[in-house]
């Protein structure tokens, strides 16, 4: 199974955008799921993780206060609300499954089902 991320683009520093990420048959619902990106050149990097319920969340610091993760079970979906962007948000972004239900694992080898991701681009 992979996941599809969506909601990507060309925008300018200061904007916002709206990834979604679909669970398909919502067979990820027990499980934390999680947002990475990976920049041209570098390695795939932790951006945030929600708990298997939602109720629960954790940030890198660099998009600490300036992006939101939330997930809907009942829509079988994950959002990541990305308000401020800057220059350095461009990448592209994955979404993934956890392994575990909580928060406290946020390595790239924590997660499975990545999928083909979606480029946002932030222009100064």
């Amino acid at each position: 199974v992979q996941l599809q991320a969506s909601g990507g683009g060309l925008v300018q520093a200061g904007s916002s955008l709206r990834l979604s990420c679909t669970i398909p048959g919502g067979i990820f619902t027990d499980y934390a799921m999680g947002w990475f990106r990976q920049a041209p050149g570098k390695e795939r990097e932790f951006v945030a993780v929600v708990s298997s319920s939602g109720s629960a969340t954790y940030y890198t610091d660099s998009v600490k206060g300036r992006f939101t993760i939330s997930r809907d079970n009942a829509k079988n979906t994950v959002y990541l609300q990305m308000n401020s962007l800057k220059p350095e948000d461009t990448a592209v972004y994955y979404c993934a499954a956890s392994y575990y239900s909580d928060t406290f694992y946020y390595r790239t080898a924590d997660f499975r089902a990545w999928g083909q991701g979606t480029q946002v681009t932030v222009s100064s």
